[in-house]
């Protein structure tokens, strides 16, 4: 892909897919076109930083999703769900529900019960939610100020309601954030993600984030923790509407998996079908569409020169669905990963969080969060597509819908067992 100032190339052979994220990740970092159209809102957070800073920011948060952690937020993952099935029965009526809607307000108090241990009912909370959705609207992935080729000292112009929007959740986060730099001093702060990452020092360096530099790694939960995941449970709903016999499975897997009423973290290993699915529904919806990645120096790809400073583009949406990669690609089917085929190219051709040195960092975290939520989610309602309201795929920040994803919702069995907070 040619434009005056530079030139892309899209990568989907998954030995060249390979080179870039895992072999020589430090040839190919982020690019700068796009870090400049994400900057307002994410300032130098760890989704768009280099080299030694990127290291750095690395360090600190990768202590909070080890596997140990995810347990001891397991149970803040849960009472988001059990808020999110009570919001949901009012609407459960079978009339057409916009789900996108629904799944971005789950994914949210996911993120600030696990984050900073408030619901999304929190004033801040809610501010910041709300105005996130107006952010969303307002700002491209790339900005035509990012796509020209200006020296990095000069001043990049964006939208001004994305301007606006992104300092209102920037103040808003900075609000939670010295709040609890004052709850850590005092002896009082909750061991939530928030705890842990503001109090986790460097290895290296010994240092720990100041605030300005915890108030850009919030916005990233903001964007790739909230954003990805809504998108991907929304897509994930669809595709059981459309299939219901896969609903019925995870229903009856989830009516087993939920008794008694005590919910271990445990519970979690018992929703394979669950995870099944979440995983197709990744394959066939990617949260993120593509990554871009910058040529730092001059390369050979296939017989073809790829000039320094050329954009690598590497897309999960092509790579998931390739033809003479994956048996029936365009195909919905959760048990693939069980098979031969399935399991090869999820090695290879697999790639919804990433891979290599900057994989996303909370991965694991986002698979149980979907894996769990989906199927309290099915426990309780059965979903059903709504005629001449297909959802056609777009490529924002996440892979969303045009007009979004409707879908009618009823309640499974008025006598089920109700589940309960932790």
């Amino acid at each position: 892909m040619r434009t005056p100032f530079f030139r892309s190339y899209m990568c989907n052979d998954p030995d060249l897919v390979n080179l870039v994220l895992k072999e020589r990740p430090e040839d190919f970092p982020k690019s700068e076109r796009i870090r400049v159209g994400l900057k307002p809102l994410l300032g130098d957070s760890v989704f768009i930083t280099n080299g030694k800073e990127w290291a750095h920011q690395r360090r600190i948060i990768d202590p909070a999703f080890e596997g140990g952690r995810l347990r001891h937020i397991f149970p803040a993952m849960w009472d988001s769900g059990v808020a999110a099935v009570d919001r949901l029965k009012p609407l459960a009526d079978g009339t057409p529900v916009e789900i996108e809607a629904q799944t971005s307000h789950v994914a949210m108090d996911v993120i600030f019960r696990t984050l900073f241990s408030v619901p999304i009912e929190n004033e801040i909370a809610h501010a910041a939610f709300e105005t996130f959705r107006n952010h969303q609207s307002a700002q491209p992935i790339a900005s035509i100020a990012a796509m020209l080729p200006w020296p990095h000292w000069f001043p990049r112009f964006h939208p001004r309601k994305a301007r606006e929007t992104a300092r209102t959740i920037r103040d808003l986060i900075s609000q939670l954030t010295l709040q609890r730099a004052h709850d850590i001093k005092t002896g009082q702060a909750p061991d939530d993600l928030a705890t842990k990452i503001m109090t986790t020092p460097d290895p290296e360096t010994g240092e720990v984030f100041d605030t300005n530099e915890m108030i850009d790694q919030v916005a990233i939960f903001f964007l790739a923790g909230h954003e990805t995941s809504a998108a991907a449970l929304a897509w994930a709903l669809y595709l059981l509407a459309r299939y219901p016999e896969w609903q019925e499975k995870l229903a009856e897997e989830a009516l087993t998996a939920f008794e008694p009423e005590k919910i271990y973290f445990s519970t979690v290993s018992k929703l394979r079908h669950s995870r099944s699915v979440f995983r197709e529904a990744m394959r066939l919806y990617p949260p993120v569409p593509m990554y871009v990645r910058e040529a730092a120096k001059s390369e050979n790809f296939r017989d073809r020169f790829v000039r320094r400073g050329s954009q690598v583009i590497l897309s999960p949406w092509h790579l998931h669905r390739h033809q003479r990669l994956w048996e029936r690609p365009d195909e919905f089917d959760p048990g693939r990963f069980d098979t031969p085929n399935g399991k090869e190219c999820a090695r290879w051709a697999y790639i919804p969080f990433s891979a290599g040195p900057r994989v996303c960092p909370g991965s694991a975290f986002a698979m149980t969060e979907g894996t769990l939520l989906l199927s309290m989610l099915v426990r309780a309602f059965r979903f059903e597509i709504v005629e001449d309201a297909e959802p056609v795929p777009v490529a924002h920040l996440t892979v969303r819908s045009k007009n979004g994803i409707y879908l009618r919702l009823t309640p499974r069995d008025p006598k089920m067992k109700k589940v309960n907070k932790i």
